[in-house]
């Protein structure tokens, strides 16, 4: 574990310096310098691509793909051509720039200091019932698998809206200004469109819709015209957002990618085109209802993760990492000693 953690403080460093380079760059080539300016900062990508690599577990490793390898690339390669959310006129203050191109993060506009209103009532309740799935976990073998799959859906949805409110609420001390939020209750869900575009983990789609939706949607509205250039704009979409989750899932199960992750999101892909189709070809007035479409909704992505999603994603081990290193943390606050996870007696195993 100690081998990890310094893995990781010279992993951020290298991101961070890397991100100070580019602020630098930004600062000396102005927009109009188009060229030079990505000649500058697009080698960076591929850098944040590989440095993840050098972590493997869940809580260090697949966060720093996320944030870095995933999300913060993809906002260098807006960057690089003077746009996305890391570009301003005039630039961005540096105590500005790293945040917003660390964190999954979105201010909002116009900047605004936060509200001393607002807070994350929530998260104690979260935390208490992930603390609760653990301990449900010391008893998965006696229990149905599909029951245990069904708490690894809720144990990832909160583990990830604590995660990005923990990440936006650093953002949010440093920067003083107020952040949109990650998560929309996506299990109120009215179809895969409302899901995916609107309430699950909304820096993705804000971040692949500049950089893969919308050229994938122009190019295509070349031959289809605008209206149904949607289609291969959101097949595009969803084929990127595939790879880069066999990226993450790589990154910390180092398993040789079967597919599977990339096949959940293309099928979820061809599903929201298809829903497109139908609500453009028919009538609004034959639409099914929310209290029919909403549990559809859910009932249809918890079961395709069933079939596609957590198979790669158990063979990787993450079960059992994000378990015993939740088990490790709580050792070091209790003794103040790291320990590896292996030492553990992980009662999961």
């Amino acid at each position: 574990m100690e081998g990890e953690i310094k893995n990781f403080i010279l992993v951020w460093t290298t991101v961070v310096a890397s991100l100070c380079y580019c602020h630098a760059v930004s600062k000396h080539l102005p927009s109009t310098a188009t060229n030079l300016r990505r000649l500058a900062i697009l080698p960076i990508a591929p850098l944040f691509w590989l440095l993840p690599l050098n972590l493997t577990s869940i809580h260090l490793g697949a966060v720093t793909s996320f944030f870095i390898a995933w999300l913060a690339s993809f906002k260098l390669i807006l960057f690089a051509s003077a746009s996305g959310p890391l570009h301003s006129t005039p630039p961005l203050p540096l105590s500005l720039f790293l945040p917003l191109a660390c964190f999954p993060i979105k201010p909002q506009h116009p900047y605004t200091k936060p509200s001393p209103q607002q807070s994350h009532i929530n998260l104690p309740t979260k935390i208490t019932i992930l603390a609760l799935l653990i301990q449900v976990y010391t008893y998965k073998h006696h229990l149905h698998p599909k029951l245990i799959w069904c708490c690894y859906c809720i144990h990832i949805y909160f583990m990830l809206e604590i995660l990005l409110s923990l990440a936006g609420s650093v953002a949010r001390a440093f920067t003083r200004i107020e952040i949109e939020p990650q998560f929309n209750e996506p299990y109120l869900a009215t179809s895969l469109q409302d899901f995916w575009g609107r309430r699950w983990n909304l820096m993705v789609p804000k971040t692949l819709h500049p950089t893969v939706y919308l050229p994938v949607r122009r190019a295509a509205a070349r031959l289809t015209g605008w209206r149904w250039a949607a289609i291969p704009a959101v097949l595009a979409t969803f084929l990127v957002s595939g790879v880069m989750h066999e990226l993450v899932v790589y990154n910390f199960g180092r398993v040789v990618p079967t597919g599977e992750m990339l096949g959940f999101f293309l099928l979820h892909g061809v599903s929201l085109s298809a829903e497109i189709v139908v609500k453009r070809v028919v009538p609004e007035r034959f639409w099914v209802g929310r209290a029919v479409s909403g549990p559809a909704t859910v009932a249809y992505v918890v079961w395709s993760s069933f079939w596609l999603f957590f198979p790669p994603f158990l063979r990787a081990g993450a079960d059992v990492k994000g378990c015993t290193e939740s088990l490790a943390f709580v050792e070091f606050l209790k003794t103040r000693r790291l320990v590896s996870p292996a030492d553990l007696n992980c009662p999961f195993l």
